[in-house]
């Protein structure tokens, strides 16, 4: 009897493949929404960033009694979101205590922006030449489009200064 107890004790190796069989499958079902989650962050993440700069513009223009701009730059099919300051005689210099912002690759950014690509703040925190036609910008992942998930992130900014979040799919 002991001999028999054991011989119970330990996992046939029929009972390790299944188990083993069963994770795998569980893990091919789970990678798609795993990645699915991973690209709605990203996407998000650039969102975020790109309105908290503008947001921030806003203040420091308001703060400082100085205009501020966001300006988009696009270098080597990058897109970069930068915060810059206005100097003397019309001159733009970069915002102390701000690091450049990337957009990742895999985003899309599409500006309509009442100045060419840059949103600038007046002194009390108004958007100078603002167009109710071009004051938005739109994030696009391809991924999740195919995904047929939510795959825009729309920032419209308000004469005021304000900027709205919007989700949506194309």
């Amino acid at each position: 009897m002991t001999r028999n107890t054991e011989a119970r004790r330990g996992f046939t190796l029929i009972e390790i493949l299944i188990v083993v069989a069963v994770i795998g499958s569980m893990m091919i079902w789970m990678i798609p929404s795993i990645m699915n989650s991973l690209e709605t962050r990203n996407l998000d993440n650039s969102a975020r960033q790109i309105q908290t700069t503008l947001q921030q513009a806003r203040f420091r223009a308001i703060n400082e009694k100085v205009d501020y701009r966001v300006r988009f730059a696009q270098v080597n099919g990058e897109w970069q979101v930068l915060l810059e300051c206005a100097g003397t005689g019309g001159t733009w210099t970069p915002a102390t205590n701000f690091l450049t912002i990337y957009v990742s690759t895999k985003v899309i950014l599409t500006l309509k922006l009442p100045s060419t690509q840059a949103v600038e703040y007046s002194s009390v925190g108004i958007v100078q030449g603002y167009d109710s036609t071009h004051n938005s910008l739109t994030l696009q992942s391809l991924k999740l489009q195919g995904y047929h998930q939510q795959d825009l992130r729309i920032l419209t900014i308000f004469q005021g200064g304000s900027v709205r979040y919007q989700k949506s799919a194309s």
